[in-house]
């Protein structure tokens, strides 16, 4: 990862969120897409480039999950793996695995490569969610090294569970990256009300943790379910620095400057007061309070 913020090894770098409009259930042509935002997303310098959850299928697939399913050696999948040679890309697939399980999946790829996959450990089925219906549950939540620092990946639901930020931050990850289709829910202000739910959440884990926020949300209508948008990041002091538009497709670009999460932790220090060994242990009491001594998490 080159850039002119900071360079390989650098905790600076330049990032382009691709607030894109996948084709539901059309593979191949979701993967020309990526190419195409890939080769803009360089033209304006970035390092890294975003896209959203479900990126290569579009979001309510249904049935057709199976049809989209592809391994990660599948040509589509390559062909957006190949175009990492030019800049690092998360973006997401209806993954099947050698035990043919269908997962939610996030890539993290860079140089051609797969540096770090993840599954969606929340799907939700409640509402008009029905994710658990054709996916797996993901049993991973962990950090992990890229060339341009540690990252945490999680994907949409599982940012409104705040254990798993919690786990990537003790981990070590200095960069959150939110890949998310999110449905418009009723306004609040000027705002879509899911759009300002989110943004509250990411300012609050920003600020709390002392790490950018990288949130990819889509647009597009499906099934007519409409998805708003709204792409942002925020840096480590919880200030939103670039936020995209509604409803429209764009590519959102951001510098992350090392210097501002350096600041932000020395300012404020609270990942060095923190006290895993007291949440280790605790949650290890309620755990067994749950389960060992034969309770149901209902009754608790």
């Amino acid at each position: 990862m080159e850039s002119e913020t900071g360079g390989v090894g650098s905790m600076s770098f330049r990032v382009g969120l691709v607030q894109m409009r996948p084709v539901l259930g059309d593979v191949a042509e979701n993967a020309r897409r990526h190419v195409m935002w890939v080769e803009k997303a360089k033209g304006a310098g970035c390092d890294l480039v975003v896209f959203p959850e479900l990126s290569l299928t579009g979001y309510l697939l249904k049935d057709l999950a199976v049809d989209c399913a592809r391994m990660v050696e599948d040509r589509e999948v390559r062909q957006v793996i190949q175009a990492s040679r030019h800049a690092d890309i998360v973006f997401g697939m209806v993954e099947m695995t050698k035990r043919y399980t269908l997962y939610n999946t996030a890539l993290y790829v860079s140089g051609g490569e797969v540096v770090y996959r993840h599954h969606k450990v929340y799907p939700p089925t409640y509402g008009m969610f029905e994710e658990s219906r054709y996916f797996g549950r993901g049993k991973r939540v962990r950090a992990f090294d890229a060339p341009g620092g540690r990252f945490g990946l999680m994907i949409c639901e599982d940012a409104w569970h705040p254990s798993v930020p919690y786990i990537l931050n003790e981990d070590g990850a200095m960069v959150l990256i939110i890949p998310s289709a999110s449905p418009a829910r009723p306004a609040v202000g000027e705002r879509v009300g899911s759009q300002e739910t989110w943004y509250r959440t990411l300012r609050t884990y920003a600020q709390l943790f002392g790490v950018y926020v990288l949130f990819a949300n889509r647009v597009g209508v499906e099934d007519g379910v409409a998805f708003y948008g709204g792409s942002a990041v925020v840096d480590p002091f919880g200030e939103i620095i670039a936020a995209a538009p509604e409803f429209e497709e764009t590519l959102l670009v951001a510098d992350v400057h090392e210097e501002v999460l350096q600041r932000s932790r020395l300012t404020t220090p609270l990942g060095r007061d923190e006290q895993l060994d007291v949440t280790v242990r605790e949650l290890g009491r309620i755990y067994e309070g749950c389960y060992g001594g034969g309770r149901s998490s209902e009754s608790f």
